[in-house]
């Protein structure tokens, strides 16, 4: 299933980013922007280490540092800098163990990066507490608490992160939010906001991406491509970017030009979401081998950096379903938000509790999220119950959503459709 894994990223770390490759100068020689990024934050913790050795009791330049770790992180794909993220910001705190809002955003921001959100959530209040006209704590809060299903409290932190700061990191937050409710329109605006002020490459190839992740996956494949392409003038390398020109091949049919761009992705960026992705599109090919080769790497990154909501959505895809309901019970006792009760859904039917599934799979699209991956799920968990009129609709419903919302379910989708007339 495409972008499943990566929503909870969506916006992370943006506005660091932005700061950091707006303070390069630029050169007659354009480099790849996603280079210029990492060039940056290398040069901002080098600073920021410099003035650690003259001036090491200050709380707020650990602070910092911690952050850029963060953002080191999610530029790399590295999960090592987590370690170090967590070893600066404790430094911070130990400096100035009371009022240290820098260090609570910071600490916010790492426990998101590891999808601890009930600790990002409380991190995010004392960093709001602190630093109350701080946009960027209140983005923290607002990623934490949309991750919760908090959805109110999270709509409520994003409208004050606009209000504060009403820039690229707020109105992407506000689309994805926005989503979420089903507000297509509203989501395409607010991201189209984001774009007309964008003024460093980084945050243009950003909003250039989640634009075309929003129209693709409404099933609008050839404006999806143009924001994509419009992305790519930029940086021509940017993995985010390619990754959806591939996902446009597969759904056009160029299934050898798309399965060539996530082998390119998967050696230079393994991250869980490429890997996915190419996994299942290696299975749609009926090349099963390469396929579990691929799954194999993503069950090693899960034991290196757990994520039970990702991993269950995997091992439903492998067929391993025991482990698949393990891991969305055990996320479902973390959170309720709409993807989670979707893979729980998912996860009780091929465990062939339907009865069950029916009310989890309902909880997902009672959410208003036009989601083709919730309406197909639900459609097969109604007509494993015989509600054939009712799974026909749902069924419908996800194709029409977006008829390419998986290379080997929406085929499954068209089948079951066809079965059920």
């Amino acid at each position: 299933m495409f972008r499943l894994l990566a929503v909870t990223a969506i916006v992370g770390g943006v506005a660091l980013l932005v700061t950091a490759v707006s303070s390069v100068s630029t050169s007659d020689t354009p480099q790849p922007v996603a280079a210029v990024a990492e060039s940056a934050l290398h040069r901002t913790i080098s600073a920021t280490q410099d003035k650690l050795r003259r001036t090491p009791s200050d709380a707020q330049a650990w602070a910092a540092l911690g952050s850029a770790y963060v953002e080191q992180a999610r530029v790399t794909g590295d999960p090592s800098y987590y370690e170090k993220a967590q070893g600066a910001l404790d430094e911070s705190v130990r400096h100035r163990p009371t009022d240290n809002g820098w260090a609570y955003l910071g600490l916010g921001a790492l426990a998101n990066a590891r999808h601890d959100f009930a600790a990002a959530r409380d991190f995010g209040q004392k960093a709001t507490a602190l630093l109350p006209d701080t946009a960027e704590a209140h983005g923290v809060l607002a990623d934490a608490l949309t991750q919760l299903g908090a959805a109110a409290e999270a709509t409520a932190a994003v409208q004050r992160m606009l209000d504060l700061e009403p820039g690229v990191a707020s109105f992407t937050r506000a689309a994805y939010d926005m989503e979420q409710r089903g507000e297509v329109t509203a989501a395409r605006e607010a991201l189209e906001r984001a774009l007309g002020v964008a003024s460093a490459p980084a945050e243009v190839v950003f909003c250039r991406y989640h634009l075309g992740e929003l129209a693709f996956d409404n099933g609008q494949l050839d404006l999806a491509a143009r924001h994509y392409e419009e992305g790519l003038r930029l940086d021509p390398r940017d993995a985010t970017l390619l990754q959806g020109t591939a996902k446009v091949a597969a759904a056009r049919g160029e299934r050898d030009r798309a399965l060539d761009t996530y082998a390119e992705l998967v050696a230079r960026t393994p991250l869980p979401q490429y890997l996915h992705e190419h996994a299942n599109l290696l299975r749609a090919a009926g090349r099963h081998e390469e396929a579990a080769r691929q799954f194999d790497v993503l069950a090693q990154q899960f034991r290196l950096v757990p994520d039970d909501l990702a991993a269950s959505v995997v091992a439903a895809d492998r067929g391993d379903a025991a482990q698949a309901l393990r891991l969305a019970e055990a996320e479902w006792g973390r959170r309720q938000h709409p993807l989670v009760a979707d893979a729980l859904a998912w996860a009780l039917h091929l465990n062939g509790r339907d009865a069950e599934a029916l009310g989890f799979a309902e909880r997902a699209a009672s959410s208003g999220w036009r989601n083709a991956v919730f309406a197909f799920h639900r459609g097969v968990v109604l007509a494993a119950l015989g509600r054939r009129d009712e799974a026909a609709g749902a069924l419908e419903e996800a194709l029409r959503i977006n008829p390419h919302f998986s290379p080997v379910d929406a085929p499954v989708a068209t089948a079951t459709l066809a079965g059920l007339r």
